[in-house]
């Protein structure tokens, strides 16, 4: 099969496409054919690691996994013998979070992992752009109060995890302002913000607000730069580690003050991949699909990813639904 492998850390240009063996399912697993995946951030930050705890987790002197990619769409191809969740033929989508390997032609999946029929509402490429933001930004507002909090200021609401929290805080009813660029101004008002601020005209911590929760996506602000910003009992989130890593400690510094940051840690299941097809096929959630790129073009897709630019999500598309 078709397969982006890096070998080594470093830039773009150490992906290369290559063929190799097709991987054979465990008995606890499928083997699905990938129609289509997606450039992430984590992709990006496992291919040439910023922090040296990801190489602790990835390989210190080079990969362990040779294949990235975490999220997928797809026609299962073949099940393990211990497998009765899915059938082959069956269409699913979801994550192989540190797992990796999707950007490829095949790739093997845990049956009681994190992957779920495809939404029968969305196509093969929509379903590839949605599970990778919705479980980052999910693991922030769920943690939110919603009986206490109505209010949440979104930094880089355009982005994967941007545009999946603002749908998501629409969902549980909060009123939304958001922080994005002048040209997705409508599309973040379409997914539900009430207000957005254009990051271009003018710095959003500098303008006088009072909000229950702030989420940095893009983890460009601070806890200290938001803290004005917050209402007493308010809570800051943000998806980087900030400054000499704070926002690890900054929870426990807070603890005891009226506005608070917390720092959770992302996890997946197959729980939550179940709830994102229930609200794609219930119409509360769309995918938002910047650009689209063949696997052989990927070192592009990735370019255009660390630009820190793209809109919503980048989806390699590597074969067609009925070949």
């Amino acid at each position: 099969m078709k397969a982006s492998v890096n070998s080594i850390y470093g830039p773009p240009e150490v992906l290369s496409i290559q063929e190799i063996d097709t991987p054979v399912p465990k008995p606890d697993e499928v083997l699905v054919k990938v129609i289509a995946t997606t450039v992430n951030r984590t992709d990006c930050g496992f291919r040439n690691p910023e922090y040296f705890f990801v190489k602790l987790i990835s390989g210190v002197f080079k990969p362990r996994k040779k294949i990235l990619g975490t999220e997928f769409a797809g026609v299962i191809e073949a099940v393990g013998k211990d497998v009765h969740l899915f059938k082959t033929g069956d269409a699913v989508f979801g994550l192989n979070t540190f797992r990796f390997g999707t950007h490829a032609e095949y790739v093997c999946v845990k049956a009681t992992g994190s992957i779920a029929l495809k939404p029968t509402n969305f196509s093969f490429l929509e379903a590839a752009a949605v599970c990778d933001g919705l479980m980052l930004a999910i693991n922030y507002i769920r943690k939110i109060d919603l009986k206490k909090s109505k209010t949440i200021l979104i930094n880089g609401a355009s982005g994967s995890i941007g545009t999946a929290a603002v749908q998501l805080a629409k969902y549980y009813g909060l009123t939304i302002t958001a922080v994005c660029n002048t040209q997705n101004i409508e599309l973040i008002k379409s997914l539900g913000a009430s207000s957005v601020i254009d990051y271009t005209k003018q710095d959003f911590t500098k303008i006088p607000g009072h909000y229950d929760v702030i989420f940095d996506a893009v983890g460009k602000s601070s806890f200290f730069k938001c803290k004005n910003l917050l209402n007493k009992g308010g809570t800051y989130y943000s998806t980087e580690l900030g400054y000499m890593a704070q926002n690890v400690f900054l929870p426990v510094l807070t603890l005891f003050t009226s506005k608070k940051a917390k720092f959770p840690i992302p996890t997946d299941n197959k729980k939550d991949i179940e709830f994102f097809k229930s609200i794609i096929e219930s119409g509360d959630y769309r995918a938002v699909i910047d650009k689209l790129y063949p696997l052989e073009n990927i070192v592009a897709a990735t370019k255009y990813v660390e630009t820190g630019e793209k809109t919503g999500n980048v989806v390699i598309q590597i074969a067609k639904p009925n070949e």
